[in-house]
């Protein structure tokens, strides 16, 4: 059997002396969605940071199509094809949609597969009509599609998405959802964490509960609502 696409095994990170992700166990096929779900300070975004390579793990591994890159830092894991679409705005706000693409491409490791321009690539992600306008005068929909459609241009292996339905209207979740299953279709494994339960839930295949630190349940997406943990120590608590 092939290996996974992002696998983590025993991953633990320590802050001050803290535990903040503990023997955290991952592993995402090809071609499918995870999402990594579970109350705020459950350390989603450090165990993220742990597996981009923003952070050192204190302990455990990480490896991409079965190799080790534990030690690699962000730019290298990059190159091996991961993707990342962090929470925090990333896109270039002083230049424009099609600068933001252009530039993008022009800089990515190893170079795009896909060879669409930056025209088509705006037109993919609904954003055709905002070619020429700044990327800091975008909504936070349009921000997050330009962001989804630059780690995507890159035709990524796997791609980490951090809250990537935040703040979004209904009709901008769709988008941002059908962009997803659309990578997914094309053999991305995707990896996302979001307090929209609903959103992702309906995009997903797979859905894990993470509480303090831990995987306290992975399950199907129809059956997560009716696990006692994630009824106990999550939905009771939104």
């Amino acid at each position: 059997m092939s290996a996974p696409a992002l696998e983590a095994r025993g991953l633990e990170v320590t802050l001050d002396g803290v535990a903040i992700v503990r023997r955290v166990d991952l592993s995402v096929e090809p071609g499918s969605i995870t999402a990594l779900l579970g109350p705020s300070g459950a350390g989603k975004s450090t165990l993220f940071a742990a597996l981009v390579g923003e952070r050192r793990p204190t302990a455990g591994v990480v490896r991409l199509s079965g190799v080790d890159v534990t030690r690699e830092p962000l730019w290298r894991r990059a190159r091996r094809g991961l993707g990342w679409v962090p929470q925090t705005p990333s896109v270039l706000g002083d230049r424009t949609v099609r600068d933001n693409f252009a530039t993008f491409a022009a800089v990515a490791v190893p170079r795009p597969v896909d060879r669409l321009g930056p025209d088509a690539w705006a037109a993919r992600v609904g954003l055709a009509h905002r070619l020429d306008a700044r990327a800091s005068t975008l909504s936070g929909g349009e921000r997050r599609r330009l962001e989804l459609g630059r780690a995507l241009l890159a035709a990524p292996t796997v791609l980490v998405c951090d809250e990537p339905f935040a703040g979004l209207d209904p009709a901008a979740c769709a988008t941002i959802g059908a962009l997803l299953r659309e990578a997914a279709a094309r053999g991305c494994a995707v990896v996302l964490a979001d307090h929209h339960v609903a959103q992702a839930l309906a995009v997903c295949d797979r859905a894990l509960l993470l509480v303090d630190g831990q995987v306290a349940t992975s399950t199907t997406p129809a059956a997560f609502g009716d696990e006692p943990a994630v009824r106990a120590r999550y939905l009771g608590t939104l």
